[in-house]
């Protein structure tokens, strides 16, 4: 958040910005916005300590296939490490601090702290932050009230949020939703 607010700052040095984000306990996160992040992200999340070597197999796979970088195999807790404490530089040095975090994170908060955090930091859109602000911003109501469909398109909107903010009916985000929204029914949640 503060990496955004420095980058939005120095483009509007005239202005203060004021990034939206309010914190909301896990208990009061629709469930149906925990099984689409979940669904979304890391389909193995209460399953695993912090990785899930299969999905980083094939993200490598696909990437040197592509010659580039297309895809990742970030789980929540990677993501949350990342987001908490790390630059978005994508360096090997910063997999490593990665690594280390994640192993910590795993070791000292239960997947549902985890996932509390995550939903509360994640950014959504430009200015926006955390799953209250997200559900405000989009829909006009509070995260509890979310529905399943809002929550997967939400969940989809993830890894390219300023960009889905802008562009809120492409086809890929509408496929995605969808994709999303059925793999929901069978997500479980801390």
């Amino acid at each position: 958040m503060q990496h955004r607010l420095d980058v939005l700052q120095k483009k509007n040095s005239n202005h203060r910005i004021k990034l939206c984000n309010k914190w909301i306990s896990y208990e009061l996160i629709s469930p149906n916005l925990k099984r689409a992040i979940i669904a979304a992200e890391d389909a193995k999340f209460l399953k695993h300590k912090g990785f899930d070597f299969e999905a980083i197999q094939r993200a490598y796979k696909k990437n040197l296939e592509k010659g580039k970088f297309i895809a990742g195999g970030s789980t929540i807790s990677q993501q949350l490490a990342k987001n908490l404490f790390l630059s978005n530089n994508k360096t090997p040095w910063r997999k490593m601090e990665e690594t280390i975090i994640t192993l910590m994170l795993e070791n000292v908060m239960s997947k549902r702290r985890i996932l509390e955090i995550y939903l509360n930091v994640i950014e959504w859109g430009n200015d926006v932050f955390g799953a209250e602000a997200a559900a405000r911003y989009y829909y006009d109501i509070s995260t509890s009230s979310l529905s399943a469909k809002q929550s997967a398109r939400l969940a989809a909107m993830i890894p390219n949020p300023r960009f889905y903010d802008r562009n809120r009916n492409t086809p890929w985000l509408l496929k995605k939703t969808d994709i999303i929204l059925k793999r929901m029914a069978s997500t479980r949640i801390p």
